[in-house]
């Protein structure tokens, strides 16, 4: 295993004292921002329960101007307030860093607070906006009303993940974004690649979505941002919970949780098993993920939280097929009979060579937080995770993960002079080593060893960021990102030429932003930031014959923009645009999508994200202060990603996102807890599967709808139906330099569906 560097370990603990001893000063004065005092059972004897919130003396209430249900949310009918869709809805009487449950992870409201510190495009999304309405099985469900964010099925929870046109060449798996559970633990491997059947949408209490980067805090330092899921503590989750999901194409879901206090220690635990038959041939699966994490009150100022995540994935997939095939036999998989068989193996489609992909993971983690003084908090952690992959497609991939890290991160809120002061730092660690082996394929079954190698990465960042209020209600923050990054394969095969090769990386991404509170509800924003990313193994490590050096992705971003909420309306809008050099682009591309990396010279990426909510009627049959409503909740994304004046493709479009993508719901709300209302998914005009500008996709609109009961109470219920037209389409592209009818590039979506859930909860 690769050692954590010395010097970074120095210049972190060099940091944290200069921080710490800085705010300890008698000048200027730390922000009056008391410390927790944990309140104990009342019992003589402790005894696992429910428990109150921690109490601080901090405002910690929300506003009460009533607002509207930000995109996608289904709120509580039964008080008529809004679910927690935006960053600036609901929590601007809140101090940003306040913690009145868990110390080290904030509840809802105070991470919408904090997020209100950042100058940028910046989404929360609550299980609220999605949970009780949805079978929750994938991350569209979850993510599909975040403006900015395209998220679109491929094959069981595998989806197609890009924001801001993040990653759009990779044709398989993701890249471009930093995908975390609890700010700590990485979903994304050591390379920057990740995948998506691992992340159970069930087991969250909320996700932050942080677009470009606004992402400096967890030292993501890429064009696409990081998303980061949140699981309940004991402080905020249901002493009990269940929930059974049945649906179309054999879908069915069994969860169940339980999270509690006692005393110093509150714990939380949740596990899911879901199974489909699936819509196409050949895309069968089933998968079993459990998550914990149990937090440990060593005093009034510290706590210490362990974490525990366990995947079981077995998926079969039904592959890319072409534009023709994808319209007229949506339900097919690729099938070439008759073809001769290859080197690699025998068969030549997804059906004969059973392609699969077959997850196993483990992850622990550390998380401890530290109030050093009132308004200084201190949080160090580290993690282990080890994965194993078995996928058999053109050839046979077997990959074993050991991956470590950890962080350390101060924010301190202080005043200098009269002006208020927020300073964040910290460092990232995230180092791998993959053993990567590929075997000629036999049916679905392995051959001959073909390749044999470690891929070791090695990553670190470190980063601060400052806010200075030059007026009482505008800020200048200020950041500056250092990445360090080091790839290195070792080829252990003995089958041809030696191919073991090394790169380093090592880049600084500078960010300077203002942020303007308009009012206690709503905010002006803007930043101009510089973000790189670093190739993955998948673009470094092709065959002999086909290696090309890449240098690293550079993206400049401006970007302007406001949320808040009034009365009966909530907003988010990001205008934005970012010029890249060097964005990774396919060269080529063979028949089923395969396709090998080359930076292209300059490309322009730039659009707007419009999330709107609002009231359009109410007291409609129950007038009063339990007024029944009618919410119309809309997330738009402009996109215009373009080659700027290329030597080949001049001005041509990016290929592989949508110029306008659409989801909009109208929603009735009755005080007794019923709901109901339709919704639409639109994208008005196809788009390219090439860089050519010859083979596209087709528009297309969907029609859906629910209804369902909350009340607040301890059971729900939902029913919700999609596609009701039975639309065929085409959800997601690959994409090629130049394609024609023959390329099989494309995933049909589904077809009509209907699914339909009960939760209980005590």
């Amino acid at each position: 295993m690769t050692r954590i560097p010395q010097a970074a370990l120095r210049g972190w603990i060099a940091l944290s004292a200069f921080a710490t001893v800085a705010a300890a000063q008698d000048a200027p004065p730390a922000v009056d921002l008391p410390s927790v005092v944990v309140v104990q059972p009342k019992s003589a004897t402790p005894s696992i329960k429910k428990k109150a919130p921690i109490k601080t003396t901090a405002a910690v209430t929300t506003t009460d101007v009533p607002q509207a249900l930000p995109p996608g949310s289904t709120g509580d009918a039964t008080n008529n307030e809004p679910g927690t869709g935006t960053a600036a809805t609901g929590s601007a009487a809140i101090v940003p860093d306040t913690r009145s449950g868990s110390l080290s992870v904030p509840n809802t409201d105070e991470a919408r607070a904090d997020l209100r510190t950042i100058p940028g495009g910046v989404s929360l999304v609550t299980d609220k906006d999605y949970k009780g309405s949805t079978p929750s099985a994938t991350i569209k469900d979850a993510l599909d009303y975040v403006p900015g964010v395209f998220v679109q099925p491929k094959f069981g929870e595998d989806s197609r993940l890009s924001i801001r046109g993040s990653g759009l060449s990779r044709n398989f798996h993701g890249r471009g974004i930093s995908l975390l559970m609890d700010g700590i633990i990485p979903i994304s491997t050591a390379d920057g690649a990740s995948d998506f059947q691992e992340i159970d949408p069930t087991a969250f209490r909320y996700i932050e979505v942080y677009k470009g980067a606004n992402a400096l805090r967890f030292g993501a330092n890429s064009l696409g941002g990081a998303i980061n899921f949140v699981m309940p503590t004991g402080y905020d989750a249901d002493v009990f919970g269940a929930r059974v999901d049945i649906g179309s194409f054999g879908f069915h879901k069994l969860s169940a949780s339980s999270g509690a206090v006692a005393g110093p220690v509150d714990y939380f635990i949740t596990a899911t098993a879901q199974e489909q038959d699936g819509f196409r041939d050949h895309s069968d699966g089933e998968s079993q993920r459990g998550a914990f994490n149990v937090g440990v009150r060593l005093s009034d100022d510290v706590e210490t939280r362990f974490y525990l995540n366990a995947n079981r994935v077995r998926q079969n997939i039904p592959g890319t097929v072409t534009r023709d095939e994808a319209l007229s036999n949506p339900r097919g998989a690729f099938v070439r009979p008759g073809e001769p068989a290859g080197f690699l193996g025998i068969g030549n489609d997804n059906v004969d060579r059973d392609f699969e992909r077959n997850l196993d993971s483990l992850r622990v983690a550390n998380k401890t937080a530290i109030r050093l003084l009132p308004g200084t908090l201190a949080e160090v952690g580290g993690f282990y995770f080890e994965r194993r992959l078995d996928h058999p497609i053109l050839l046979v991939v077997d990959n074993k993960n050991d991956e470590y890290g950890g962080f350390a991160r101060l924010t301190n809120n202080s005043l200098i002079g009269d002006h208020k002061n927020r300073f964040v730092a910290g460092i990232s660690i995230h180092n791998g080593d993959v053993r990567a082996r590929t075997y000629r394929t036999i049916l679905g079954g392995r051959g001959a060893l073909l390749s044999d190698a470690d891929q070791i990465s090695k990553t670190t960042t470190v980063y601060a960021e400052n806010a200075f209020s030059v007026l009482p209600s505008v800020a200048i923050i200020g950041g500056l990102q250092y990445a360090s990054i080091e790839r290195e394969l070792v080829d252990l095969d003995t089958i041809g030429n030696d191919q073991s090769r090394a790169a380093e990386f090592d880049f600084w991404s500078p960010k300077i932003g203002f942020l303007w509170d308009v009012s206690e509800s709503a905010q002006v924003f803007g930043n101009v930031s510089r973000s790189s990313e670093a190739p993955t193994f998948n673009e470094i490590t092709l065959n002999a014959g086909n290696v090309l050096a890449l240098d690293v992705q550079d993206a400049t971003t401006y970007e302007i923009g406001a949320r808040g909420s009034l009365p009966g309306v909530t907003w988010d809008v990001s205008l934005y645009r970012a010029n890249l050099d060097n964005e990774f682009q396919c060269l080529s591309t063979g028949s089923v999508g395969t396709c090998t990396q080359i930076n292209i010279d300059k490309s322009i990426h730039q659009g707007v994200e419009l999330g709107f909510g609002a009231e359009l009627i109410s007291g409609i049959f129950e007038p009063g202060s339990r007024r029944d409503s009618l919410w119309l909740n809309t997330a738009y994304t402009f996109s215009d990603f373009r080659f700027d004046e290329d030597a080949v493709f001049g001005d041509n479009e990016l290929p592989g996102a949508p110029r306008h993508f659409l989801r909009a719901e109208l929603l009735y709300k009755h005080p007794s807890g019923i709901y109901a209302g339709p919704n639409v998914e639109w994208v008005p005009d196809a788009y390219f599967a090439d860089s050519a500008n010859t083979l596209s996709t087709k528009a297309y609109a969907l029609l859906g709808a629910k209804v369902g009961f909350d009340d607040g109470g301890r059971v729900s219920a939902y029913l919700e139906a999609r596609n009701l037209t039975d639309e065929t389409y085409i959800a997601s592209t690959s994409i090629a330099t130049i394609a024609n009818a023959s390329s099989a590039l494309f995933e049909p979506g589904n077809g009509r569906a209907v699914y339909g859930g009960v939760q209980v909860r005590w």
